[in-house]
């Protein structure tokens, strides 16, 4: 009989690429995570692991088990939500994780409603960058997650996660006065490139790089035509706003973000989106903890369900 930790254990390899990233996030010895596996393969009968320079990696066999793995582990959520469902009221902690621009346009109002229709549930909030919300999910570290991506820069697909849509919101190019554009840029027959055209030149202001928001910027500027001079690297979008009114470069903004605009900004609607969603681990949504989360973010969205 296979153990169901110790599948946990292979797909976490699989996803992660290494035993010690592996132990690290599980709070586990690298030589535990070692041992464990080599049970797993005994149990298996087959082998799992092999060595590729100085890493290990799946063999087939693993790959095809990490496969059930993620079936097996999704059912056992899915049970764990039908048990919860069974017990009266919601109570308890809710680990919630959320993306930073997400905090001050989305959470305050759906811990509000949370807190009116369950006062005995427990909600816990940090930030965090989404692409680290998989690990954390599964890792065990949070129970739900706000979580984005843009046009150009689409989420990866990920088994071990299921997610719902909160909203669809549009980009903004956020600049100075006009006449403080590079006046060269000229109108095609791209809707993208005629906006983004004019300010080929100009300095820009991008999220750091690494992050979702920086890869949507570099791209959508070269699908204009052109790669972007990058001066200021920020995350935060109210700084965005306030280094463009003044003239310090041009960016892009969400739609959440433009309440903030100072005097000055010019606020251009790009034909690029932003999407934010639910993420929770494969067989929770049906968790009552989590269906009332979803149920409150998309009341303080104002969405019923679709994309908006």
């Amino acid at each position: 009989m296979l153990d169901v930790r110790r599948l946990h254990l292979l797909r976490e390899l699989q996803r992660r690429g290494t035993i010690a990233a592996v132990a690290e996030a599980l709070s586990f010895t690298a030589s535990a995570v070692s041992q464990q596996l080599s049970v797993l393969e005994r149990e298996a009968g087959v082998s799992l692991l092999e060595r590729s320079g100085r890493r290990v990696v799946l063999t087939p066999a693993g790959r095809t088990l990490v496969t059930h793995a993620d079936a097996v582990l999704e059912r056992l959520e899915l049970a764990v939500s039908q048990l919860a469902g069974a017990r009266e009221g919601i109570r308890g902690p809710l680990r919630i994780g959320t993306f930073p621009s997400g905090g001050p346009a989305i959470v305050p109002a759906t811990l509000a409603e949370l807190a009116r229709r369950h006062p005995a549930l427990e909600p816990m909030l940090q930030e965090i960058d989404s692409a680290r919300v998989s690990d954390s999910l599964r890792a065990g570290e949070l129970d739900v997650a706000l979580v984005h991506d843009y046009d150009f820069v689409p989420a990866s697909p990920d088994t071990s996660v299921d997610q719902v849509p909160l909203l669809d919101e549009p980009m903004y190019l956020a600049t100075g006065a006009p006449d403080t554009a590079s006046a060269t840029g000229t109108a095609h027959g791209d809707r993208l490139a005629e906006l983004l055209g004019p300010w080929a030149t100009s300095p820009w202001i991008t999220a750091r790089d690494g992050t979702t928001g920086h890869a949507m910027a570099v791209r959508a500027c070269q699908a204009a035509g052109f790669q972007p001079r990058i001066r200021h690297y920020v995350n935060d979008f109210r700084t965005v706003l306030a280094l463009a009114a003044i003239g310090q470069g041009a960016g892009f903004i969400p739609e959440m973000a433009t309440a903030h605009a100072p005097e000055g900004v010019v606020l251009t609607r790009l034909p690029l989106f932003r999407r934010s969603r639910v993420a929770f681990r494969a067989g929770g949504g049906t968790h009552p903890a989590i269906a009332a989360f979803v149920a409150a973010a998309r009341t303080a969205v104002g969405t019923t369900g679709s994309a908006s």
